[in-house]
């Protein structure tokens, strides 16, 4: 055999080599690549430094007051014959008992409903207009000490309804007695929190946030109708006697520790 076809030859088959060895050489990298990209991140990530330990607690606080105002609605009912009769009926009682009210000093007095219907009979499937109904109702405030006579007199000047009494404070003593409820509901929280954390001998750091869920008033349930009734028939002066309202108050801390 001649050097120069071994040479050749030889030189054919390194090349061969070196084409199949290159796509080989180039998989060993990506694959090492790929494995270096899967191990390294668990070392890149630290903990972060702004996971803290938080408690949430909710205190309640709560404050009684005594109501000193009375919420009245009451008003002129007529019913006749003719639509013209009743309105002008119902409008003559209704300024005698508005001018009662204004004279007596009542505080937010303002008219609430006025009404004009047919009234109709039934008989044998049959349908009969047999006159008209007219209502006008006011509503107004006054001393709860006062409103038993003012109603008796009220009657007379020629209400014959009172669709409702209710109970109220005043609203600088609810306003007090709100901050009240907040002061409460704030400590109690606070008491909340810090029994916990004693206990699991942790303690606490600082508020991270607040949180004022309710500040609401709940006054007294309005008296039944048909006490309403009696009382607007009654000869002897009207007996009122307030009750108490509620203010509730609720606050929600985020304590960390």
């Amino acid at each position: 055999m001649s050097p120069s076809y071994v040479n050749s030859t030889s030189e054919s088959s390194n090349k061969y080599v070196r084409q199949f060895m290159n796509p080989l050489r180039e998989v060993f990298v990506v694959t090492g690549l790929f494995c270096l990209a899967l191990t390294s991140p668990v070392m890149a990530q630290p903990q972060s430094p702004d996971q803290i330990r938080t408690i949430t607690v909710s205190g309640r606080g709560m404050e009684s007051i005594p109501t000193t105002l009375t919420q009245v609605r009451l008003g002129v009912e007529v019913q006749g014959k003719t639509a013209a009769e009743v309105q002008q009926e119902t409008a003559r009682r209704s300024s005698a008992v508005v001018a009662l009210l204004k004279a007596r000093n009542v505080e937010r007095l303002e008219t609430t409903g006025i009404t004009l219907n047919p009234v109709y009979s039934y008989s044998n499937n049959t349908q009969r207009l047999t006159g008209y109904s007219a209502t006008n109702i006011v509503s107004f405030r006054i001393a709860t000490e006062r409103t038993g006579n003012l109603l008796d007199e009220a009657v007379k000047a020629g209400a014959t309804r009172i669709d409702s009494v209710s109970f109220i404070a005043t609203d600088s003593a609810i306003a007090q007695a709100q901050q009240q409820a907040l002061r409460e509901a704030t400590q109690d929280a606070q008491q909340q929190a810090n029994t916990v954390l004693s206990v699991l001998n942790l303690s606490p750091s600082e508020v991270v946030s607040i949180q004022i869920n309710n500040a609401g008033t709940t006054p007294p349930p309005p008296i039944p109708l048909a006490r309403q009734a009696a009382m607007a028939d009654s000869v002897a002066a009207t007996p009122i006697v307030g009750g108490e309202q509620q203010v509730e108050a609720t606050v929600t801390l985020q304590i960390r520790y």
